[in-house]
């Protein structure tokens, strides 16, 4: 299997499945000294791990990291970085009833065609659960991009019908972890819970966004043909389980508006150049151009619900698949570490390569 591998010069791999030993992953390229808060890193962790709160899956786990290598009295020294994170609350015996079966709208039948042999237990190394690994290396690029004045947040903006329409420059950002579904309007969380809730005990999902914001990004990050900024974050965003669009500055919106209306013109504050309008999203021809790059990630409902479906066998055969097991009513609370994650991954990586790129 490939594809477990992530960035060029601040690069990461995975390994683990949902229900083996635990998950890990290596970071390479990270410079040496750059200074790393174990309790950050476990906070952010934290935010994604199961069993959190009334509206996630409830399995039980505490994700708790251990270092293995690339830190010492503090600080980076270089060298690969691995952590790894033992699982605590596997039960298997909950997907023994799909193990010769395809669930709907799961990887389990493009598994089982394209490697002939699946880990039916959580669905392997399609679950979510893979991305404890990314949260954590994410932490770490996080601390990278603190010290060069790089800040990165994300919450939720919309679930299912629900919508939040303030703009990420007019939130509380306080407010966000303020709450279990991570709003950071107040008045719109309530409302997004009940809704969770209520979707939950119908024994369904539904669907969200999160919306991503970066401060701080310095001028030129980014490559202008096939590894432009944008286009490295949409397959970060991507590459998370149940994404299923990304946008970033005006986004689809955008294509309502006149091109005299879009347009950002640029003008002086300062020393510093800036645009006067951000419907770029902070990116311009793939490179950063010093606005604040913000983005939008849209997540499908969960595709295990607690009703009988349809489905075939690996036999051909008709079947029905019963949902069992511990899973989100919606994924996007927990999502918000993960989106803020990937960010910095690319962001991360961006800078490195910018700084090879100039003396």
């Amino acid at each position: 299997m490939g594809g477990n591998t992530f960035g060029h010069a601040f690069k990461i791999m995975t390994f683990g499945e949902s229900h083996g030993k635990g998950l890990g992953v290596t970071i390479d390229g990270c410079p040496a000294g750059i200074p790393i808060d174990l309790a950050s890193v476990q906070r952010d962790l934290d935010r994604r791990r199961p069993g959190q709160s009334s509206i996630v899956t409830q399995r039980k786990e505490g994700d708790s990291v251990e270092i293995l290598s690339g830190i010492f009295e503090g600080k980076t020294t270089g060298t690969p970085i691995g952590m790894v994170i033992l699982n605590e609350d596997q039960r298997s015996k909950d997907y023994t009833h799909i193990a010769e079966k395809f669930r709907p709208s799961h990887a389990d039948y493009t598994y089982e065609q394209k490697y002939g042999h699946r880990d039916y237990r959580g669905g392997g190394r399609s679950s979510a659960r893979e991305t404890a690994a990314r949260v954590a290396a994410g932490a770490i690029a996080k601390a990278l991009l603190k010290h060069y004045g790089i800040d990165i947040y994300a919450y939720v903006s919309q679930v299912g019908h629900l919508r939040l329409e303030t703009t990420f420059d007019k939130i509380d950002r306080n407010l966000i972890e303020s709450n279990i579904v991570r709003c950071p309007d107040l008045d719109m969380a309530d409302r997004m819970e009940s809704f969770i809730k209520e979707v939950r005990k119908d024994g369904d999902t539904v669907g969200g966004v999160v919306t991503g914001v970066i401060t701080g990004s310095p001028v030129g990050l980014g490559e202008p043909a096939f590894d432009k900024l944008h286009a490295d974050l949409g397959k970060a965003m991507l590459s998370i389980n149940a994404c299923k669009g990304f946008e970033y500055g005006s986004g689809f919106d955008g294509v309502q508006l006149r091109g005299s209306q879009h347009n950002d013109l640029y003008e002086k504050e300062g020393d510093k150049i800036i645009t006067k309008t951000n419907h770029s999203g902070g990116i311009q021809g793939g490179i950063s151009n010093g606005m604040d790059i913000y983005f939008r990630v849209a997540f499908k409902p969960v595709a295990t619900i607690m009703k009988d479906q349809k489905s075939i066998d690996k036999n051909g055969n008709e079947t029905i698949v019963s949902g069992k097991g511990r899973h989100d009513p919606c994924v996007v609370p927990r999502a918000v570490a993960i989106v803020e994650a990937m960010a910095a991954l690319v962001m991360a990586d961006h800078l490195l390569r910018a700084r090879m790129n100039r003396i």
